[in-house]
């Protein structure tokens, strides 16, 4: 089998109903969900099975819903049916609020990493982030686009931050708090949070 088409040597790509350019913000959206997805699968080969059984059987999932995610940001077909549904977005708001629990209480800002596989899920955060604000470009520009892939991005990064937090503490290690920050959270929230 050939995994090579020619068919986008002259830069435009397919999605499912039509062809774009491939620097169409639509191409930009998916494939940097894309990205996401291998810093997850990153992220599962540094976590042990044994501490981390409950979170991989989450990334795993996770795998699957930005599957979703991004065969949804690239269908423009009239007949199309969007895979990711609001249910993954409560599941994640329910898993970010037990790992706020379990995490060490949070009073300034902290740097990205700690461990290894903390590093590689902050990573994870901050491409999620940059899929968002595609995202966002994209729904400003086409009302063809899911808004429910947005609102899973958004909660997505919140649950890798509560999650980087979580794998620090369960292998003992601090997160390691921004020197110059003032207290900006009470109780696991920003302070200008209500």
């Amino acid at each position: 089998m050939r995994i090579y088409t020619r068919t986008g040597d002259k830069g435009k790509t397919s999605i499912i109903g039509g062809r774009v350019d491939k620097d169409d913000t639509r191409v930009e959206a998916y494939g940097t969900v894309d990205e996401v997805n291998c810093f997850v699968g990153q992220a599962i080969q540094e976590l042990d099975p044994e501490i981390f059984a409950d979170v991989l059987a989450d990334l795993e999932t996770i795998q699957h819903e930005l599957f979703d995610c991004g065969g949804d940001l690239a269908n423009v077909s009239d007949k199309r049916e969007m895979k990711l549904q609001k249910e993954s977005i409560d599941y994640l708001e329910k898993k970010i609020d037990e790992y706020i629990e379990e995490a060490p209480e949070l009073e300034r800002f902290i740097l990205p990493g700690g461990t290894k596989p903390a590093a590689s899920i902050h990573i994870a955060r901050t491409v999620t982030r940059r899929a968002e604000r595609l995202v966002v470009k994209l729904v400003k520009a086409d009302s063809k686009s899911p808004e429910v892939a947005l609102q899973y991005l958004n909660r997505l990064s919140d649950y890798f931050f509560a999650l980087a937090r979580v794998v620090n503490n369960r292998l003992n290690v601090k997160d390691v708090e921004y020197v110059r920050s003032a207290k900006v959270f009470r109780g696991g929230k920003r302070s200008d949070e209500k």
